[in-house]
C-alpha cells in the first residue's frame, strides 16, 4: 500500500545513533508517560504502556522518520472528561475505535484536509487545554486533600477553593525543588535529562526527610506491576459504539492534527518529508493496538520528537530502541515508582501546559482584532468552560462564517462599457459617459457560491429591469461556481429572455463550463452564446440590439456606437 524508504541505508554506525536518540528520548518519555495517564484519570502505568507499544508501532507503520508517539497532554482533558462520564473500560473502546477513524482517514486521504483547520481555532483550543492542565495540577501542587475530579472547569475551580484549609506544605517544598530543578537544570547542564531528576531529586528528598508526609503514586493508585499486562479484547457492542462515536471522533481528529503538526515540525528541523496519509494510518494501528494492553489514546509528541531528532536519531529505529528502553524500566524499576511524591508530578505538567499555551500567538491573535480573535476566544472559553467537543464543532462553524463572509465581500460585479468608437477595449462607466442602454455588460470578478449568489443576482436584476436587450457578462475572472449560484444564474437568464432579452457569456472557464452543460443551463442559454474572446461577444450583442430606438444613439445624432454605424451605411447602400 506505501512505499517505506525511512529504513533505507542502515548501518551499525545509524543503529548506534538510534539507540543513543531513543534512550534519550525514553529518560522523557517515563516522567511524562506516568504524568499525562495520572492527570487523564487512569494509573500511572497506563501512560507507560501507551509510551511502549505507541511507540514502536507509530516507528513502523508511521510516515514519518523521526516520530515519537505516546501519551500527550493535549488528550488530558478529553480523556479525563470520558473517564469521568463513560469509565476507564469505555476509554479503551473509545480510543480503539478512534484508531479505526485515523485508518480511515488515512485511506481516503484525507491527511492534507486536516492541515486546513484555522489557525485560530487550534491555538484556542491548544490554550485551553493548557489552561484545564495547569489548573488540573494546582490541588497537588499545594497538596491539597479529599479532592474529588469533575468533569467541568468550574466544579474544579470550586472543589479547589473549597479544600485549601488543607494545604500540605511539604507537597509545596516538593513542588517548588521540582520546578526549580526543571527549569534552571537545563541552563546548567544541558545534557542532563531535567525532567527525570525533577522526580528522582524531590522523592530521594520526600523518602528521607518526611516520609509518610506527602501523597505518592503508592498512597494515590498502589503499585506499579513490573510488566506489561496480558492482551484483553474490550467488549464492543452496538449500544457503546452509539454511545461512544462522538468521543472517539474527537480522540481521531485531536490525535491526527497532533501527529500532523509534529511531523510536519520533525520536516522542519530535518529538511525531510512525511507522508500524511501513512502517518494516520500509523497512528491509527497504535490506537487499535494500545487499548489490548489497557493503554490510553496516543498521538505524535512534538517534544519528544524534537529531542529525538536533536539526539541524533537516523531511522524510526530510535522510536523502538525508546520504547524498548522504557519497557526494561519498567520491568527494573516499577517497585521503587510508588516513592514518587503526587506533588512532583504537578510542576511537569504544569511547565508542559505552559510551553503548549501559545500565549504568544494568542495575544497575537487577539491583537488583530478581526473575526479570527473572535474565533479564538470563543474557542477557548468553550474548550475550557464546557468541552473541546464543543469547541471545535462551533469554533469551525463560526471560522467557516467568517471565510465566507470575507469571500463574499472579495466579490465584485463591475458595470463596464463598450467603447468602440475607435477601438475595442472595456472601460469603467465612470470613464466614459455614454452609456448603451440596450447593451448591458458585466465583470464578474472572483468565486460565485452561495455567499455571493445573492449579491450576484441583485446587482444584474437591478440592471435589467431597465430593459436592456442584450446582457453580457464576462466571467474570466471566476474561478469557481456552486449550485446556489448555478441556480441564481439560471433564474437570472429566465427572466431577462421572458422581457426579450439574450444573455452572452465570455472566457468563462473550462470547470465551469462543465458544471453548465451538466445542469442544463449551457444549453438553455445557447452555444451560440458563448464566447471565448470578450471582443467577439461584444461585436454580437451589438447586432442584436436596434440602434434607431436607441435614445443616446437619436439624441446624439452621431456614431456613438459600432451598430449605428452599421446601420447608417445599410441606409446609405440601399
Amino acid at each position: 500500500m506505501f512505499k517505506d524508504d525511512r529504513f533505507s541505508n542502515m548501518s551499525p554506525a545509524t543503529i548506534k545513533q538510534d539507540l543513543i536518540a531513543g534512550i534519550t528520548v525514553g529518560i522523557v518519555a517515563i516522567p511524562l508517560g506516568m504524568a499525562f495517564a495520572i492527570a487523564s484519570g487512569v494509573k500511572p502505568e497506563y501512560g507507560l504502556y501507551t509510551t511502549i507499544i505507541a511507540g514502536i508501532v507509530v516507528a513502523l507503520f508511521g510516515g514519518s522518520r523521526f516520530q515519537v508517539a505516546g501519551p500527550t497532554g493535549a488528550f488530558i482533558p478529553i480523556l479525563l472528561a470520558i473517564v469521568l462520564q463513560y469509565g476507564y473500560e469505555n476509554l479503551l473502546i473509545a480510543g480503539f475505535m478512534a484508531g479505526i477513524m485515523l485508518i480511515l482517514m488515512g485511506a481516503f486521504k484525507l491527511g492534507n484536509l486536516i492541515k486546513f483547520i484555522p489557525r485560530s481555532v487550534t491555538i484556542g483550543f491548544t490554550s485551553g487545554i493548557a489552561v484545564i492542565i495547569f489548573s488540573g495540577q494546582i490541588g497537588s501542587f499545594l497538596g491539597l486533600e479529599g479532592l474529588e475530579k469533575k468533569e467541568y472547569f468550574h466544579q474544579n475551580a470550586l472543589q479547589l477553593y473549597q479544600h485549601l484549609h488543607t494545604i500540605n506544605f511539604y507537597s509545596i517544598l516538593i513542588a517548588l525543588l521540582g520546578l526549580l530543578i526543571i527549569i534552571f537544570l537545563p541552563k546548567l547542564f544541558p545534557n542532563v535529562p531535567a525532567l527525570l531528576f525533577a522526580i528522582i531529586i524531590p522523592t530521594i528528598l520526600a523518602v528521607v526527610l518526611f516520609p509518610d508526609k506527602v501523597a505518592t503514586i503508592g498512597t494515590a493508585y498502589g503499585g506499579i506491576t513490573a510488566s506489561l499486562p496480558t492482551i484483553q479484547i474490550p467488549h464492543i457492542t452496538l449500544e457503546k459504539i452509539w454511545m461512544l462515536w462522538q468521543p472517539a471522533f474527537v480522540i481521531a481528529m485531536l490525535g491526527g492534527i497532533e501527529s500532523l503538526l509534529s511531523a510536519v515540525v520533525s520536516d522542519g528541523m530535518t529538511g525531510k518529508r512525511h507522508r500524511s496519509n501513512r502517518e494516520l494510518v500509523g497512528q491509527g494501528i497504535a490506537n487499535m493496538t494500545v487499548p489490548l494492553f489497557g493503554g490510553i489514546p496516543a498521538t505524535g509528541a512534538i517534544a519528544r520528537t524534537a529531542t529525538n531528532i536533536n539526539s541524533g536519531a537516523f531511522s524510526p529505529l530510535s522510536s523502538v530502541f525508546q520504547s524498548l528502553f522504557v519497557l526494561v524500566v519498567l520491568v527494573l524499576f516499577a517497585p521503587y515508582a510508588s516513592a514518587i511524591p503526587l506533588a512532583s508530578m504537578a510542576p511537569i505538567l504544569m511547565v508542559v501546559a505552559f510551553n503548549m499555551s501559545e500565549h504568544q500567538s494568542f495575544a497575537h491573535i487577539l491583537k488583530l482584532r478581526t473575526s479570527d480573535s473572535i474565533v479564538l476566544v470563543v474557542t477557548f472559553l468553550l474548550t475550557v468552560f464546557i468541552n473541546l467537543t464543543a469547541a471545535v464543532q462551533i469554533g469551525l462553524l463560526l471560522a467557516m462564517i467568517s471565510f465566507i463572509k470575507r469571500m463574499s465581500e472579495t466579490f465584485e460585479v463591475e458595470k463596464v462599457v463598450p467603447v468602440l468608437a475607435k477601438r475595442h477595449m472595456e472601460e469603467k462607466v465612470e470613464d466614459y459617459v455614454i452609456k448603451c442602454p440596450q447593451l448591458s455588460f458585466y465583470t464578474i470578478d472572483g468565486p460565485l457560491f452561495f455567499g455571493a449568489a445573492d449579491r450576484f443576482q441583485s446587482i444584474i436584476t437591478r440592471s435589467i429591469h431597465r430593459r436592456p436587450k442584450v446582457l453580457i457578462l464576462k466571467m474570466k475572472h471566476v474561478p469557481l461556481m456552486d449550485a446556489t449560484a448555478i441556480a441564481n444564474l439560471d433564474s437570472l437568464v429566465t427572466d431577462f429572455r421572458k422581457m426579450g432579452g439574450i444573455t452572452l457569456i465570455s472566457e468563462i472557464n473550462g470547470d465551469i463550463m462543465k458544471m453548465l452543460m451538466t445542469s442544463g443551463l449551457y444549453d438553455k442559454i445557447g452555444q451560440q452564446h458563448f464566447f471565448f474572446d470578450t471582443t467577439k461577444a461584444v461585436d454580437y450583442g451589438l447586432q442584436l440590439i436596434r440602434p434607431k430606438q436607441c435614445t443616446v444613439c437619436a439624441r446624439s445624432g452621431s456614431s456613438t456606437c459600432r451598430a449605428f454605424q452599421k446601420s447608417k451605411q445599410l441606409e446609405q447602400t440601399s
